[in-house]
């Protein structure tokens, strides 16, 4: 736990101590700063996950079931707080990718929240049970992503 704080901490430093520093003065900006932080943690947690699945990298259990628990761990925090009305990309356009329907959807969206907690737990149940075990919990996760990016982050 300790691990993961410490690199949460270095990445949101990371983000509030670069270009944007003359947009200090907006709140809403260290809100969205510190969601795009999480996601970031998401995929460096993610990558390595995919990477053995794929065979781009070798099936380690211990690493896989450390990697699918620090997923599983960032999930009990509390990003509520960053998803703040009026911060989507409608009022903070190349700040952020989110759609403004985030905020008129609720509560279809805590679904979203729902199947992914679902399917990270599953994946933090196998993932270092074998290759196989990682690979059937992974598409779930992916999935569970990829149905909110699809619905609410606006499209590059």
């Amino acid at each position: 736990m300790r691990k993961i704080t410490s690199l949460f901490v270095a990445l949101f430093l990371l983000g509030v101590s670069t270009p944007g520093l003359a947009d200090r003065g907006d709140p809403n900006l260290d809100l969205i700063k510190a969601r795009q932080g999480e996601m970031e943690l998401r995929s460096y947690f993610f990558g390595p996950l995919v990477a053995m699945a794929k065979g781009k990298m070798d099936y380690d259990a211990d690493m896989a079931a450390g990697l699918a628990r620090q997923m599983q761990s960032l999930t009990e925090l509390d990003m509520g707080r960053a998803w703040a009305p009026n911060t989507g990309n409608d009022k903070y356009p190349g700040k952020t990718a989110a759609l403004p329907e985030i905020w008129t959807t609720y509560p279809e969206i805590a679904e979203y929240g729902k199947n992914y907690q679902t399917a990270i737990d599953a994946l933090a149940g196998s993932a270092g049970k074998g290759l196989n075990a990682l690979r059937a919990n992974l598409r779930g996760v992916g999935d569970a992503c990829k149905g909110c990016h699809d619905n609410f982050v606006q499209k590059k």
